[in-house]
């Protein structure tokens, strides 16, 4: 009886705390590189994304995305997709629309990011694409994680992705 006690206040307490863990926020830096062709155009030096942990499920886990980029972009639309990619497209605003550049993930929270970049940013003709990219991408079973949701929230790029575990 005491030992029942003792496993269902260590579970109350896992699954209490567990929430939080699952819940924190890591913020995803994109490095902007400008093109050779456009060196002296104005382009932003960094772009900020947010991902987040959903709670955890069994066989599996999601991440869910979130872009505000109206500092120097309008309203975001999706302009492709399909099974593996999502693209939202958005104007620049004028100071930024002569910006040439593209660009990756360069640090997730505060770790260097080394690996496949399967989030871009690409700016040309006076837009921005965000893209959201699985090809290349594996989960530790060996699969292409999916993407499970692509929208915009009050014009913003919003995405969840899954993978196997």
């Amino acid at each position: 009886m005491k030992n029942k006690r003792i496993l269902l206040c260590l579970g109350t307490a896992i699954f209490a705390f567990f929430p939080i863990i699952s819940a924190q926020a890591a913020q995803v830096e994109l490095g902007v590189f400008k093109s050779v062709d456009a060196p002296e155009a104005n382009c932003p030096q960094k772009v900020m994304v947010t991902e987040q942990h959903a709670p955890y499920y069994e066989g599996g886990y999601t991440l869910n995305g979130q872009a505000k980029l109206s500092s120097f972009a309008g309203p975001f639309a999706i302009a492709t997709s399909d099974l593996f990619s999502v693209t939202w497209v958005a104007n620049l605003k004028p100071a930024y629309r002569k910006c040439v550049a593209a660009g990756g993930i360069v640090k997730y929270g505060n770790e260097t990011y080394d690996s496949h970049s399967y989030l871009r940013i690409r700016f040309n003709g006076g837009k921005v694409f965000l893209i959201l990219d699985m090809t290349g991408k594996r989960d530790v079973n060996g699969f292409t994680p999916a993407i499970t949701k692509k929208s915009v929230n009050k014009g913003n790029p919003t995405w969840s992705w899954s993978g196997t575990d």
